[in-house]
């Protein structure tokens, strides 16, 4: 956490206009620097806030950042984790996700193809329309899927 001499806990730091990436960056700084290291929980949202400054959404989208680039997952009823390889358990969903990316990847889903639809999913994988549809949300992020609506969900062109 800031020090007493760090430009963040004398309010000089965080000004002006997209403040979230500079968050990132410190926090970031942290997790390299080892002040949080593999398996250690990162402040709350709420404690964020207060060290930086700023907005919940601001320190939502900061880790965000962080999570996207696999520094930090999410940990039901923990919070924020600085990723290791002690965390190496996976969600369902990205099971369900990392499944349906290798048979796109080896050709078991042709480009233009459709999925099969989420039902279908849920049955094969045994899951919620909650997890299959995050599962699809990863796919459709990383750029192989695309949703059309009212008609499903094709490989990508």
């Amino acid at each position: 956490m800031p020090t007493a001499a760090d430009p963040v806990a004398t309010g000089r730091w965080v000004t002006g206009g997209r403040v979230y990436p500079q968050i990132a960056d410190r926090l970031r700084e942290w997790i390299r620097s080892g002040d949080f290291g593999p398996g250690s929980v990162l402040p709350s949202e709420a404690e964020l806030c207060r060290t930086f400054g700023v907005a919940r959404n601001t320190a939502r989208r900061a880790l965000a950042v962080l999570e996207d680039e696999g520094l930090l997952v999410t940990v039901p009823s923990k919070g924020r984790v600085v990723s290791g390889e002690s965390m190496a358990v996976p969600y369902r969903y990205q099971v369900i996700a990392g499944e349906l990316r290798e048979q796109i990847e080896r050709g078991d889903f042709a480009p233009g193809a459709a999925l099969p639809s989420e039902a279908e999913l849920r049955r094969r994988f045994a899951a919620s329309r909650n997890t299959v549809r995050q599962a699809l949300s990863v796919l459709e992020r990383e750029g192989l899927v695309v949703a059309e609506h009212g008609r499903g969900r094709f490989v990508r062109l």
